[in-house]
């Protein structure tokens, strides 16, 4: 992890970071926490399939990921899903026909700093498969899977793969 080094309440390089949550400032006493971000992830499905992006960067570039990102302020986690569904994949979704999953805990590193994440996953479920007109900064392609033929080790992220265990263990 990128270690920060000055505090910024008195500018002094005495910033100790406690390796897990925290920065504290040895000279005036200064606490920096590196508190836990929320983030989701959608399953689409129909029927039998999902559908899944390719990170076109890092972290992760080239790996399959599950749509989906960071909850803004102010933001529920399901408006993150309407939005991160229609930025990514200009997808039109439901609110009312997502379904919770479950939570896991993930390491998000971004610069070469580790930040904790709860990732929140959902499942949306559409009638007929679609193909979408692609952002190519975030994401280089998006293809439908068949739920058996899904490799762990092309997944992304730790969370995302012990989701996918347990996700293909119910189906």
């Amino acid at each position: 992890m990128k270690i920060l080094k000055y505090c910024p309440n008195c500018g002094k390089e005495s910033l100790n970071w406690d390796g897990e949550k925290k920065w504290s400032c040895s000279n005036c006493n200064f606490r920096l926490y590196n508190n836990v971000a929320g983030a989701v992830a959608v399953v689409i499905r129909c029927d039998n399939e999902i559908y899944l992006t390719r990170r076109n960067r890092d972290p992760k570039k080239g790996k399959l990921d599950l749509a989906g990102g960071f909850v803004d302020p102010k933001e529920s986690a399901e408006e993150t899903c309407k939005r991160e569904l229609f930025e990514e994949l200009q997808l039109e979704v439901d609110i009312s026909k997502l379904k919770y999953l479950k939570s896991l805990p993930n390491i998000y590193q971004y610069k070469e700093i580790d930040y904790n994440t709860i990732d929140l996953f959902y499942e949306y479920n559409v009638a007929e498969k679609f193909e979408v007109n692609l952002d190519f900064s975030e994401i280089s392609e998006a293809i439908w899977i068949p739920i058996k033929d899904l490799n762990l080790e092309d997944i992304a992220f730790d969370s995302q793969k012990k989701f996918f265990e347990e996700y293909l263990k119910s189906y």
